[in-house]
């Protein structure tokens, strides 16, 4: 019961913040960069598979070794160096790789993937701890 918490939590607290990011920052900043590449509306399929697979990693690799140490310290550091990791592959492939990916894109996404990535994590762990 307690990974299933740790899992629903950490999905919907993904899923919530990025949501909100994704519509005030990173929607304008990749209009302003790559709007020509941009799929409106987005194809949620690949998104949800992206979000379902990404949490179940962060909970196996840094939530649940994070939880057993009981400390919500640990999660929130491992988390931030997995997303600084998944991100920053995503955005730095993609600046090698691509016409038009600026530098701005790859910083704050980056960035955006670490503080996500260790704060979802911290909150997982927080909140099964605390429903026990």
């Amino acid at each position: 019961m307690q990974l299933l918490t740790l899992y629903g939590a950490s999905v919907a607290f993904f899923l919530i913040v990025d949501a909100i990011m994704l519509t005030l920052v990173m929607k304008p900043l990749f209009e302003r960069f790559v709007g020509d590449m941009l799929r409106s509306p987005i194809d949620l399929a690949p998104a949800a598979v992206f979000y379902l697979f990404y949490v179940g990693g962060l909970v196996y690799l840094v939530s649940i070794p994070a939880l057993r140490a009981d400390s919500i310290g640990l999660a929130a550091l491992n988390g931030t160096i997995l997303g600084a990791l998944a991100y920053g592959t995503y955005e730095f492939t993609n600046k090698a790789t691509l016409k038009g990916w600026d530098w701005t894109m790859v910083a704050v996404d980056t960035s955006w993937g670490a503080v996500l990535t260790g704060a979802t994590a911290a909150f997982g762990v927080w909140v099964a701890r605390s429903l026990g």
